[in-house]
């Protein structure tokens, strides 16, 4: 049984994580096909946003405790996290059930969050004599306020999904048969978007988070004139004027 499921259409590469029997915890190869999932859609042009979700009752409930104390786990947090680091495109988590540990970081990870009405989130790792390893410690505090950050971090407790859309952590709490479709007509939206303006936006937003407003400001600027050069910039003040459909390249 494939442990990631990857399909694509439209646009969307969709990711699965496939281990309803462990809730979807990861090993290596699961951390590994989900890395090889977010370069393709790097690198494919065909490809402009992903869905990453879970089979079964959880989205993902982080690290396999079994496994992740054999050699083979030696390193096994260097691969996928910095690839999320790097993604210019955006991808957007489908969360239901456990969303924990090494999954809650996963949908960190991701630029939009949608979850279920009955979903659950937290970082359990404190409870094992561990930290987050997956830039848990790092993200959350950067989506929600710091107390609230670190009251879930030093506790390794949970809250639910009305708590999570309270505090930020997730865009929208829909009804589990809702969950795809409301996923799906954000991607459709962003697909629509002319794709080098939704990369380069990407990138501008989180490099400029890092930095103090003045110099955020000239990345904005830089990219800014950049896209203006480019023949999406044109066609879409063209296609605007005349009243119809972009038909974006690209370039």
């Amino acid at each position: 049984m494939e442990k990631v499921i990857v399909e694509k259409a439209n646009g969307v590469i969709y990711v699965k994580l496939n281990r309803p029997e462990v809730m979807n915890a990861c090993d290596g190869d699961t951390y590994n096909a989900i890395a090889d999932a977010w370069d393709e859609l790097e690198n494919d042009p065909t490809l402009r946003v992903g869905i990453i979700s879970g089979e079964g009752r959880a989205f993902c409930v982080g690290t396999d405790v079994k496994w992740v104390n054999s050699p083979a786990a030696d390193g096994y947090v260097d691969r996928l996290y910095p690839r999320l680091l790097t993604m210019t495109k955006p991808v957007i988590a489908a969360i239901h059930g456990h969303c924990n540990g090494g999954g809650l970081e996963q949908a960190l990870g991701a630029d939009i969050r949608v979850s279920t009405d009955d979903a659950h989130y937290g970082f359990g790792e404190i409870r094992l004599g561990w930290i987050p390893g997956g830039h848990g410690t790092q993200r959350l505090p950067r989506v929600i306020p710091l107390g609230n950050a670190l009251e879930l971090l030093y506790t390794g407790n949970r809250i639910d999904a009305a708590e999570a859309y309270r505090l930020g952590l997730v865009n929208h709490v829909v009804p589990v048969a809702e969950l795809m479709d409301r996923c799906e007509q954000i991607a459709s939206d962003i697909v629509k978007s002319a794709p080098l303006a939704v990369q380069k936006m990407k990138t501008t937003v989180m490099k400029g988070l890092d930095l103090p407003l003045p110099e955020a400001v000239k990345v904005e600027k830089e990219s800014f004139e950049w896209l203006m050069k480019t023949e999406d910039a044109k066609e879409g003040a063209t296609a605007f004027a005349e009243k119809r459909a972009p038909n974006w390249q690209a370039k």
